[in-house]
């Protein structure tokens, strides 16, 4: 029964509170009727005809009466509302009844509120929801401008910022305030937002807040900030006030300035931290500029600040690293005189372009113009067609990027005999490696992975794949391959088979480096690209290079670090093999391994020269107009071309500039393009038809089998017959003997450089036909060919003997039992 009861008095309670709720409406909504009741609009004699403004006031049911002189308008009361075409001019003396500009009224109609909620003065609804707080505004009345726009235009203004805020206005991107929106994703953009609004206050539709609009407003991420770069060489400070100017910085030259607000600081180059004896300015790592730029907001100082100057942060020399490995035995001591001698060497010497290595951090050129760390230090590394194994400098030294040293792989207990030292720096080595491919896969590959699909994506999924597509396979493959290395350490003995564990690796390593190696141009040109176009990108290659594992290598260096590594442990091997009895067991277990790493080299230059082939005849392909699709072939390779002038009149005319592309089963003859004549033109491979608009430099003429070659002709040198050569072709429709007779020019122009051309050309049909050597020698009176002609544009002396010429070269070179000679 008592529970009955309390049920009762529960819903007896709850029906006296909605009971209340339902009065307390009734009640605000007839204080809210009574209220507009009371309302008047008055307008400007001009909106006496206006439609559209009559039709909005009759929709708020409220009622209209004219202004005939603004004069009176003094005689509104407070709940009179005026439209009027002087709003700025009326609003800014604050009067005491409200103002509304002819937008707001038509948009207030079309709202179901209506007129509710309307206690101040607004001219449209552009910045209706919009929270907005202002900072870094120093002077009084522009700040005052802004307050009143952003009312004007329908917005709220909070002093302090919160979660609620939606828009902060500053006038300084490192400000706390500007600080505190970029954390939490509160866009910042300049007062130009509420100018550029105002300006367009008359289009009804049109917000302000709409993501397009204020985009075009957003604060650069050094606005209002006054910086100085300190520890920096000539070339970087340029390039990094370039980017401060481009992201609304202003450099200041001396720390000590007044206005200096930041001073950037290059912490490896010092070694104390820079005193500020005139100005608040805050001391700051490099890093924290670089953030800035590729967020393209101010990061938060606090995590940047530089209270601490590592004075040792340098890159570990490789004597240094070896010598930590080596012992008091006279044998580690000529060995660690050895490598300092051998690395010095290396430091004094250019890098040669055919050799392949890994290179030093003391080799390693830093950027020196803005977005040229790419070119600077790639063009020393670009890959040649020459051999991969064409290696001469030493294993590669430990690098910086050196992981933290695994204790257990110390064996104190048992001597350190020379085999057991190189093992050590081969595994050493091999952790540095694993090291530095981990931090391309973390500190770039992935970051820019998981932003792909975000609209601040610095890279698209295709140019990824080209950048780091290749190197996943190549760590994952060293990885496993060190976890054996690891054991082999812990559990030394000197019988331990080191041989075992590559041969056990070899057919992934065959599988993991040749896409690397063979695309590797692709990769460095890729990358190129995008660091000289993406600032964004560009920064966050900065930043990356910042990073501790990375020890300010840049992503250009790391890169090639794969190239390097199987020269490298060919010859670490070699050197445990010249330390291996030959009744060891690993003794031929490392001649095996050796032979498979050698192997895998061969493979990749044989596969290298493959695919090189295979894009310089897309290259050619694509820079001849007309060419014939057939053209490219998976079992076509370019082999050689040469520029000449025909003497004949057979493919395209007497005196035309033609370019011979020799292949391996064919040959294409094609006119250079007028544009062309007479400047250097494309080399195969240098892939600049990408850039240069898609004009080609070439038009098909003739593409010839090497089968219908029966003669290469080397024409002797004289006074009047300098660097000509003729083709003997049969022809496969009719069998008639057709002559070519060229002259070559430009930089193949040379006794020199024909009789290499002619001899690739005469083995390469030699090749395919399975003939003796086709190349003759004779001399120009047999053929009745005088270059001296070419310079005055006349070729009626080379031609003049046509008929004589016939019968000779009949005599010379027929095939035929019953000859029959056309010359056309």
């Amino acid at each position: 029964m008592s529970a009955a009861n309390g049920t009762g008095q529960n819903n007896y309670n709850n029906n006296n509170c909605d009971f209340k709720e339902e009065l307390v409406k009734m009640q605000s909504v007839s204080s809210l009727e009574s209220e507009l009741s009371n309302v008047n609009i008055y307008l400007e004699k001009i909106y006496s005809s206006d439609l559209d403004v009559l039709l909005s006031i009759q929709k708020l049911n409220v009622s209209i009466k004219y202004l005939e002189n603004l004069s009176d308008v003094n005689l509104l009361e407070k709940n009179d509302i005026l439209v009027t075409t002087l709003f700025e001019e009326l609003a800014v003396k604050r009067p005491c009844f409200k103002i509304l500009g002819r937008p707001a009224l038509l948009e207030l109609a079309k709202s179901p509120n209506g007129l509710q909620g309307i206690n101040r003065h607004r001219y449209c609804n552009v910045l209706v929801g919009a929270i907005v707080s202002v900072t870094g505004i120093q002077k009084r009345d522009e700040m005052a401008r802004l307050l009143s726009l952003i009312r004007w235009m329908g917005g709220s203004f909070r002093e302090s910022i919160n979660y609620k805020t939606t828009h902060l206005v500053s006038g300084y991107a490192c400000s706390v305030k500007s600080q505190y929106a970029y954390l939490h994703e509160i866009p910042v953009i300049g007062s130009s937002w509420l100018h550029a609004a105002w300006e367009r206050r008359d289009e009804i539709e049109f917000k302000a807040n709409n993501t397009s609009f204020f985009s075009e407003h957003k604060l650069k991420p050094f606005h209002g900030a006054k910086i100085c770069f300190i520890g920096f060489t000539e070339e970087e400070q340029s390039h990094m006030v370039e980017v401060l100017l481009h992201n609304g910085g202003t450099p200041i030259s001396n720390e000590n300035d007044t206005e200096c607000t930041h001073l950037v600081v290059n912490e490896s180059s010092l070694d104390s931290i820079p005193s500020v004896k005139k100005n608040n300015a805050e001391i700051l790592k490099e890093a924290w500029f670089w953030i800035s730029v590729q967020y393209q907001s101010c990061a938060l100082t606090k995590e940047y600040l530089l209270s601490n100057v590592n004075v040792t942060n340098t890159p570990i020399s490789a004597h240094v690293m070896s010598s930590t490995l080596t012992l008091n035995s006279s044998r580690s001591r000529k060995r660690k005189r050895h490598l300092d001698n051998l690395g010095s060497l290396l430091r004094s010497s250019p890098t040669p372009v055919a050799t392949i290595r890994e290179t030093s951090p003391t080799n390693s050129s830093r950027p020196s113009k803005r977005r040229s760390s790419a070119a600077n230090t790639l063009d020393g590394l670009r890959l040649s067609c020459g051999s991969f194994l064409n290696f001469t400098n030493s294993p590669d030294h430990p690098s910086p990027l050196k992981l933290p040293r695994d204790q257990d792989l110390v064996i104190k207990d048992k001597p350190f005999s020379p085999r057991y030292q190189v093992f050590s720096e081969l595994l050493q080595t091999e952790i540095n490696y694993v090291g530095v491919l981990n931090t391309i896969i973390t500190v770039y590959k992935e970051p820019l992975e998981e932003i792909i699909d975000k609209k601040d994506c610095l890279l698209n999924n295709t140019e990824i794949k080209i950048i780091f597509g290749n190197v996943l396979p190549i760590y994952q493959v060293h990885r496993e391959m060190l976890e054996e290395l690891k054991c082999l350490a812990t559990l030394w003995q000197e019988d331990s088979s080191i041989g075992n564990v590559f041969l056990k690796y070899s057919s992934e390593l065959m599988k993991a480096y040749p896409p690397f190696v063979n695309f590797f141009e692709k990769t460095r040109e890729m990358l190129l690209q995008c660091d000289q176009t993406k600032p964004l990108f560009h920064a966050f290659l900065k930043v990356g290079q910042l990073r501790p594992e990375c020890c300010r290598q840049s992503l250009q260096e790391l890169l090639i670090r794969p190239v390097q590594r199987l020269p490298s442990i060919s010859l670490l091997l070699n050197d445990i093999l010249k330390h291996t009895d030959k009744n060891n067991p690993d003794h031929q277990a490392l001649i095996s391994a050796l032979a498979s790493i050698r192997e895998v080299m061969t493979h990749i230059n044989e596969d290298k020269r493959k695919t090189e082939g295979q894009v310089v005849l897309f290259d050619i392909f694509n820079d001849i107009d007309n060419c014939p699709p057939h053209l490219v072939s998976s079992h076509r390779s370019f082999i050689t071309k040469c520029d000449v002038v025909e003497q004949s009149d057979n493919l395209s005319g007497h005196g035309d500039h033609l370019t011979i592309f020799v292949f391996s089963d064919v040959v294409e003859v094609c006119k250079k393009k007028k544009s062309c004549n007479g400047k250097s033109t494309k080399e195969p491979n240098s892939g600049s038809h990408k850039f240069n608009g898609g004009a080609k430099s070439y038009k098909h003429i003739k593409l010839m089998p090497l089968n219908i070659i029966k003669q290469v002709i080397d024409i002797k040198e004289t006074e009047d017959c300098h660097n000509t050569f003729s083709l003997l072709i049969i022809d496969n429709h009719d069998f008639k003997e057709i002559l070519y007779k060229f002259t070559m020019t430009g930089s193949n122009s040379g006794d020199n450089h024909k009789k290499i051309f002619l001899k690739n050309l005469s083995q390469q049909v030699a090749n395919t036909v399975c003939s003796g050597n086709i190349l003759t020698s004779l001399d120009s009176q047999q053929l009745d060919i005088d270059t001296s002609e070419i310079t005055i544009g006349t070729f009626e002396k080379a031609f003049k003997f046509a008929n004589r010429t016939r019968i000779k070269v009949g005599r010379a070179l027929s095939f035929n039992k019953t000859p029959r000679y056309f010359i056309r």
